[in-house]
């Protein structure tokens, strides 16, 4: 007999959070469990993973986040659907989908945390804490998470720890000449890449200093900068002051990342705070080294001298100098990437995650 499992997402974007549920959905065996996907919003970019996996998608259209209707139409789903687990992803669904779940008398609830922001932690912290207590089971990513949950109040023992996973990466079918034509980069040209949002978090103004003064000692490193953000327009004019327009290059969001990290040297990533940074994850997948700063989430995966360096919140001249050090010594960057590779591949796969997440669902069911 298989059971009727319920994923809930505001979107599915391609974001971290949306990757993972696309893989779960599609990896969970078939034989035990019967998928459906919910989205409170809109389909996303990776709604088409799902179509092309078979899995039924229902999209809620909610116009705005606080809206009672969206409540209602998604507890009339659930009782039609009647799934034997719901599980909701990130603060938005978590609180619609596990009122409407308990609405609905659904028997089973697992929430997901992953943000490890401790201001967004303070503003949601009481509502978390009393979904938690109709909660049966909450899953984090990360210690970082783990650690920021337990500090806010929800108890260790609806904590459950499940690593994320990736796949391994695919070469790319681009050239590496190829590539800096089309971007209009000089042969011979070392690319740095830092993805992800443009906002605070992520401190890129630092790793735009770097990219200055790394320029002062070699003329052949291009910073690529992928993403979108509320903070482009002053990240592009903070570009511009420090004179390396020729050296920083903003590409906007892209659905090709798989098909330009492999030409990366190395991926930067300077922020503030961390949950697990998926991005990392597919970089090292990738047989990347990674230069971060020393914070909780970064070092879950990246271990110094390893495969890759750690350096100080803030330290500039740490990235530059870490990055440079990479990109003077082959054997260093050959050997940092194989490690990344290898971690990824005892630590972090697809298969493992869907099957903790698979057994967390059995344990729960046959209770």
């Amino acid at each position: 007999m298989t059971r009727r499992v319920l994923q809930i997402i505001p979107t599915l974007d391609r974001s971290s959070a949306a990757r993972q549920l696309v893989q779960l959905a599609k990896g969970l065996p078939r034989d035990e469990f019967e998928v459906h996907v919910c989205t409170l919003e809109r389909a996303g970019a990776l709604a088409a993973d799902l179509q092309a996996a078979g899995i039924p998608l229902h999209v809620v259209g909610q116009p705005w986040t606080f809206d009672p209707f969206t409540f209602w139409k998604l507890r009339q789903y659930i009782r039609q659907l009647k799934p034997d687990l719901v599980q909701t992803w990130t603060f938005v669904a978590n609180t619609y989908g596990r009122l409407a779940a308990r609405s609905a008398d659904v028997g089973t609830i697992v929430a997901t945390q992953r943000s490890a922001d401790p201001a967004e932690a303070e503003r949601q912290k009481w509502v978390d804490r009393w979904l938690a207590r109709r909660t049966d089971a909450i899953v984090v990513n990360g210690r970082a998470v783990q650690a920021l949950q337990i500090a806010q109040g929800i108890a260790p023992s609806k904590l459950r720890l499940i690593p994320d996973g990736v796949e391994p990466a695919a070469p790319s079918p681009t050239t590496h000449a190829d590539l800096l034509a089309e971007f209009g980069l000089p042969p011979g040209a070392k690319l740095i890449g830092a993805v992800g949002r443009l906002c605070h978090q992520k401190r890129l103004k630092d790793l735009i200093w770097a990219t200055d003064l790394i320029k002062v000692i070699r003329d052949d490193v291009h910073l690529l900068i992928i993403g979108e953000g509320t903070q482009r327009r002053n990240l592009e004019r903070f570009r511009d002051n420090c004179r390396i327009r020729d050296k920083a290059h903003f590409l906007g969001e892209r659905a090709d990342i798989p098909r330009l990290m492999p030409h990366f040297e190395l991926l930067w990533l300077a922020s503030d705070f961390e949950g697990v940074p998926n991005v990392v994850l597919e970089a090292m997948a990738c047989g990347l080294p990674i230069v971060a700063t020393d914070i909780e989430g970064n070092r879950e995966l990246v271990t110094h001298g390893q495969n890759g360096f750690l350096v100080p919140l803030g330290d500039r001249a740490g990235l530059g100098r870490c990055a440079n050090k990479i990109l003077q010594d082959a054997a260093l960057r050959q050997r940092l990437g194989e490690a990344s590779r290898v971690r990824v591949s005892h630590d972090f796969t697809v298969a493992a995650m869907v099957e903790r997440h698979a057994a967390l669902y059995r344990e729960l069911l046959d209770r």
